[in-house]
């Protein structure tokens, strides 16, 4: 059996519209599990879309620093770390 891949097609989905609505909506949930000091946003980098999360106060950032906040609110909602996690 043959498998061609379209990297084309591939990036043009993980750029498009209904993608970054995807990470914005799961962005915003993992935001929210946090608490209400953290932020979410979604940008487009050159072959995909990226979502991110990161407390939004001095005070999020320490209990995010002592307690794993970020991580546990991925878990919460059903997510994992990019990064292995």
């Amino acid at each position: 059996m043959r498998f061609d891949f379209n990297v084309s097609g591939i990036n043009e989905i993980m750029k498009s519209g209904a993608m970054q609505a995807h990470l914005e909506s799961a962005g915003q949930a993992v935001a929210s599990a946090a608490g209400s000091d953290y932020a979410s946003s979604v940008h487009q980098a050159t072959y995909t879309a990226i979502a991110n999360v990161w407390p939004d106060s001095a005070e999020a950032a320490k209990e995010n620093y002592e307690s794993n906040t970020l991580l546990k609110a991925l878990g919460s909602v059903g997510l994992r770390s990019g990064k292995g996690g």
